[in-house]
């Protein structure tokens, strides 16, 4: 069996700090298979994970100085928990994997550690029956193996606690960041066309500004301030910061010399621009669901179109006035 070192390279943690930011990300894996992790007998512990290599790597880490079999699954880089969701880190991968390394002549035992992530991709009754392996769920963080191990394979209540902090939303930002400059930009040449033709270049340069912030706001500044906006909502969560940016940028731009149909056509459209991009980031949150997702984004995107275009006639309307 290929044999895994414990210790992370530079090349390693370069490699991660370039999936971050969206580099080589789709294929930032390992292949999939069954590794060695010390020197394991076949009564060493079977640990399961995906093989999107930053979990491959945090999980060998985490299992420093102990002899242990990790299997890996085919979940074409992704991570666990997304994986699970995809079906990709699931009940047939799992049995298709311990069939494929003839797992079941490597140990003596029948017994598989899971991440508490994978759990919604993978029925254990089936496994079970599919491959005559039991399914243990161990922890959320792969930090936490060690004292699982030690504990004879019980899960302790903070094990299964899953924290969302400030640091973990700032992590995230990097890639969020680097996949909506893409979109943005075609959006903000067209605006600077737009206000170009119809005000001049100053007016060019302050739309597009303000388009600029309002995404930044929506995909950086929300995600890490969630706890401190108001509401569960995440448009609204969103549209509370879009507000203060608003505000924020209409005194920094020199805002008191604005007609009225533009101050009210800020406060429509930068919000709904940041609120836009705060509902997108519950993709990456902790706490919620599949159904919740598309409930809020049935409600919130036709509110957040009607104030673009809101915004759009009142800026058209005071051009026809002035």
């Amino acid at each position: 069996m290929p044999q895994l070192s414990t210790s992370l390279t530079a090349a390693d943690r370069l490699g991660a700090c370039k999936a971050r930011w969206g580099i080589n990300r789709m294929h930032y894996l390992v292949p999939a298979g069954l590794y060695a992790i010390g020197a394991p007998d076949a009564e060493a512990p079977v640990v399961v994970t995906a093989n999107y290599k930053m979990s491959f790597d945090l999980v060998r880490k985490a299992l420093a100085g102990r002899n242990v079999w990790l299997l890996v699954l085919e979940t074409f880089g992704i991570n666990v928990w997304c994986a699970a969701g995809k079906g990709t880190f699931g009940t047939d991968e799992l049995v298709r994997r311990v069939a494929a390394t003839a797992l079941s002549g490597v140990v003596s035992h029948r017994r598989l550690i899971l991440p508490i992530l994978g759990a919604p991709g993978v029925s254990a009754h089936q496994v079970k029956r599919r491959s005559g392996f039991d399914v243990a769920y161990a922890a959320i963080r792969a930090d936490d193996l060690p004292e699982y191990l030690d504990n004879g394979g019980r899960t302790t209540a903070s094990m299964r606690e899953l924290s969302f902090n400030w640091y973990e939303r700032l992590v995230l930002v990097p890639v969020e960041l680097v996949l909506v400059l893409k979109p943005s930009l075609p959006v903000a040449l067209f605006l600077y066309l737009a206000a170009w033709l119809a005000a001049g270049p100053g007016a060019a340069a302050t739309v597009v500004a303000g388009y600029a912030g309002a995404v930044f706001t929506g995909v950086a500044a929300a995600p890490v301030l969630l706890p401190l906006l108001p509401s569960r909502s995440f448009a609204v969560k969103g549209g509370a910061a879009g507000l203060v940016y608003t505000l924020l940028f209409r005194l920094a731009a020199g805002g008191e010399g604005w007609s009225l149909p533009v101050t009210l056509a800020a406060f429509l459209a930068f919000p709904a621009v940041t609120s836009f991009y705060t509902l997108n980031f519950t993709g990456c949150t902790t706490y919620t669901s599949k159904s919740g997702v598309k409930k809020e984004m049935r409600l919130g995107l036709p509110v957040l179109g009607g104030a673009i275009l809101a915004a759009l006639l009142l800026v058209t309307v005071g051009r026809m006035l002035s």
